[in-house]
């Protein structure tokens, strides 16, 4: 960030001339006080208001959520340079299409990882202790304690796969909660890595897959990590071990998923990413049979604070980004 940036934009002019500010366009919708606050910075143009039609003719900026950016889209948008997008994720956005151009993808590393982490811990603990099972159990006749058996994840091994903003966090609580021991691998993230977390650096994916307990992933989908845990992946796991997809649908094969779980292999499965989402009964009725599964549509970042964190992240991200290249 250019010196000044930050000042500027806590503290935009007050003269009261709007067009010394940017224009954004929000295609989708927004937290309140992010919006509130990009106001603030730019012309902001709302899907309700006037003019909002003529978006792809005549944005330079846009702010996204979830909508998808097509090269067809991105094609139409003559004057576009940046894009602010809410969350990490970008593979909603055409991305190749961008580089063509030279827009700039400013999404918001990290503004959701202690959310998703949490989320993290939470699967791990519901299918460690077979909360679904008893609970769904429960709703027709009584369970008796005797009837019920769970895993202890005390100095259990975590592997991570994707050691990021969220896998980090997610190492972090399990040393504090379990006293973890951490097995993890990444391609991208320098040598010195978590030097404040205790734990083993590996080179190799699959020693991470063989030697975790609960093995949690973390990484983006690309063309390289797609079906990256298939069956022959699941295979190698430990017969009880916990798998936990917090990252996004398409990394973990779903029907190998479902086939090595009606096999009897692995204790269960924590899945908040689904190659279709939402998620639905049609789809994942096999899978979900199966009460060690838990599903969620997504929530890793559906908190209050990860909404509003990553909305003003996305705000601040853009403005500052479009500050250095109008000086």
């Amino acid at each position: 960030m250019a010196p000044g940036l930050a000042h500027d934009r806590d503290h935009p002019p007050t003269n009261g001339a709007t067009s010394s500010k940017p224009t954004v366009y929000v295609l989708d919708q927004f937290n309140p006080k992010a919006i509130e606050h990009a106001k603030t910075i730019f012309n902001v143009i709302l899907p309700e208001d006037e003019g909002f039609s003529g978006w792809r003719q005549k944005a330079s900026a846009l702010l996204i959520r979830g909508s998808y950016l097509t090269a067809e889209d991105i094609a139409s948008c003559p004057n576009l340079v940046a894009i602010g997008k809410h969350g990490v994720g970008i593979d909603k956005i055409d991305q190749s299409a961008c580089a063509k151009r030279g827009i700039k993808i400013c999404n918001t590393p990290g503004a959701n990882a202690r959310d998703v982490a949490e989320l993290v811990l939470a699967l791990s603990m519901t299918v460690a202790r077979g909360i679904r099972s008893i609970t769904t159990r429960q709703m027709t006749k009584p369970v008796p304690k005797e009837t019920c058996n769970g895993l202890t994840l005390h100095k259990k091994t975590l592997g991570i796969i994707g050691m990021g903003n969220i896998g980090r966090t997610v190492a972090e609580i399990f040393r504090g909660a379990f006293d973890a021991e951490v097995v993890a691998f990444d391609v991208f993230m320098p040598d010195n890595a978590w030097p404040h977390i205790p734990h083993d650096r590996v080179s190799d994916v699959q020693e991470v897959i063989r030697r975790a307990d609960v093995l949690s992933i973390h990484v983006p989908l690309t063309d390289e990590t797609r079906d990256m845990i298939s069956y022959k992946e699941i295979r190698m796991m430990k017969p009880d071990a916990i798998l936990i997809n917090a990252a996004r649908g398409g990394i973990v094969n779903e029907a190998d998923l479902t086939k090595a779980l009606a096999e009897g292999h692995l204790w269960g499965a924590g899945l908040d990413c689904h190659e279709q989402e939402p998620p639905t009964f049609e789809k994942y009725g096999a899978l979900w049979e199966n009460l060690n599964v838990v599903s969620t549509p997504h929530i890793g970042a559906a908190t209050t604070r990860a909404q509003t964190a990553s909305a003003m992240a996305a705000v601040n991200n853009l403005y500052d980004y479009l500050t250095i290249i109008r000086t």
